[in-house]
Formats: structure tokens, C-alpha cells, sequence
């Protein structure tokens, strides 16, 4: 079995041991804390600053060792306690305080978060980075939700996209995502939910096609609404869903209600799944 990356060490001329300042950006994954990696449990209990995103689940930041520098980035849609200039900044200062930095996102790093703009940042600046990827809600909120992304009988391909540019637009590829047989895959959508739909339907999906939006998914809050790409407009805004929310849209919905699985109830919380 290999070995992880060790968090690297240096000796000064006099021949004292001291410690090099390094990034770690780190997936957090989807929210379940179970669903973190090994690697990214060993770095929080090492760590000397943790700079987190809102989306990093309830009982991760339990892992931090104490003692640790906890800084809260933000990152809501329009809530950002720290916008991201500041935040690449920031994890610059802390590295060359000499700290071991855990950039802590929501997810996977690398996956709409924003972790290559940050990467970049710390390359020009010449400081030692690691990307540590997770699992990104698109795999693992599926999951818990009982829809397959793929399916021999149902979709060949599948394409993740955000419902949230960096200039706020909504300027997608919408004859690529409309295309048949395959399943669609939208972070950060749920404010432009009817646009999305309207403008899927206009580009030549079929209004009936099977759609779901999962809310909080695999934590205890999870919920998960289904019905079609014309109705889940509706529906959800019926159920006053709340982000963070994943947006899936394709046929393999069709199987949530055969093979959900993930009983929220068992998680300390009502299980609770609103079907068409």
C-alpha cells in the first residue's frame, strides 16, 4: 500500500528542525462526515489554520485539532464573508507564517469550488500546495438519493454544470444539455430552477423527462422532491426547498423511488421524500 504525501519538514543551516508553511486543499465531501477521506481526517487533526467553506458538514470541523486557527470563508450565494481575492490571500499569509493550512471545501476542490483559482494563487505565489480531492455532491448526493448517474438502459453520459456563474448569467451550453439519454447534473441551480427548465425544454428536452432536487443531501435533513423537467419548477417551490441543493435531470430518476435506500429517519431526523 502506498503512503500519503508527508507534510513536508525542512532543516535550516544551523541544523534546526523547522516547518514549512503548505496548502492543503481539501474536499470535504457532500456532508455526511463519513464520507470524508482518511487523508483529509489526518490533515484536520494536524493542521495549524482551517479555512472552511459553509459547506462543509455538521461533525467535520469536529476532526480540527485544538487549538487550531479556525477561519469561516463563507461562500454563499450573495453571502460571502470573505470574498475570494481575500480568501486566496489569506491562505497565502497564513503558509508563509509557516503554518500547515487546510483549505477545507464543501465537496471536491477541484468541482465548482473554486479550488484552481486558489491553486493558481499559490503557484504564482511559490507556496507548496496539495489537492486533496473528495467526493463531489454529484456522486455522492446521487447515491444517497437512489438515482444512478449512469444506466445501461437509461443514460450513457452524464454532465455536470453550475447554475452559478462567476458573473452571475445564466449563458449555458443548452444544446449540449439537452441532449437525449443523458443525465444533467446542476450545482448551485435552485434559484434559477424554471429557467433552467424553460430554457432545457426550448432547447429540445422533453418536458417529461424525470427531474429531482435534493436538498441537504446525504445528512439527516436530506429530502428529495421528484417529478419532470416541466413540474419541478412547482413542485419544489411547493416543498420551500433551500440550497444547498442538487438539481438532477434524466430518465435514471425514474429509478429514486425503486432504489432509495438512505433512511433519514435512522439519521436522528424524519425521512422525507416528496414524489409526482
Amino acid at each position: 500500500m502506498s503512503k500519503s504525501p508527508p507534510i513536508l519538514q525542512r532543516f535550516d543551516p544551523a541544523g534546526e528542525r523547522r516547518r514549512v508553511g503548505r496548502v492543503f486543499l481539501v474536499g470535504a465531501g457532500p456532508g455526511d462526515p463519513e464520507l470524508l477521506t482518511l487523508r483529509a481526517a489526518r490533515l484536520l487533526a494536524q493542521a495549524d489554520a482551517v479555512v472552511y467553506d459553509h459547506l462543509v458538514g455538521s461533525g467535520i470541523l469536529e476532526l480540527v485539532r485544538k487549538g487550531a486557527e479556525l477561519v469561516y470563508a463563507g461562500k454563499e450565494k450573495c453571502r460571502h464573508t470573505l470574498p475570494q481575492d481575500e480568501i486566496n490571500a489569506l491562505i497565502v499569509r497564513l503558509a508563509r507564517q509557516g503554518k500547515q493550512v487546510v483549505r477545507l471545501k464543501g465537496g471536491d476542490p477541484f468541482i465548482f469550488g473554486r479550488g484552481g483559482e486558489e491553486a493558481e494563487t499559490l503557484a504564482e505565489e511559490g507556496i507548496d500546495f496539495e489537492i486533496v480531492p473528495g467526493i463531489t455532491a454529484a456522486s455522492g448526493v446521487s447515491c444517497y438519493a437512489g438515482i444512478p448517474l449512469t444506466h445501461r438502459d437509461y443514460a450513457q453520459s452524464c454532465v455536470f454544470a453550475t447554475g452559478h456563474l462567476k458573473d452571475d448569467s445564466l449563458n449555458l451550453d443548452w444544446d449540449n444539455l439537452a441532449r437525449p439519454r443523458q443525465t444533467v447534473v446542476i450545482y448551485m441551480g435552485l434559484g434559477a430552477l424554471p429557467e433552467i427548465s424553460r430554457q432545457l425544454i426550448a432547447h429540445g428536452r422533453m418536458p417529461d423527462v424525470p427531474a429531482a432536487v435534493v436538498e441537504q443531501g446525504t445528512t439527516h435533513s436530506q429530502r428529495v422532491v421528484t417529478g419532470t423537467l416541466a413540474s419541478i419548477p412547482e413542485r419544489v417551490a411547493e416543498q420551500a426547498l433551500k440550497s444547498p441543493c442538487l438539481i438532477i435531470i434524466g430518465e435514471v430518476v425514474a429509478l429514486q423511488q425503486k432504489l432509495q435506500w438512505f433512511d433519514a429517519g435512522a439519521q436522528e431526523a424524519p425521512k422525507r421524500a416528496v414524489s409526482a
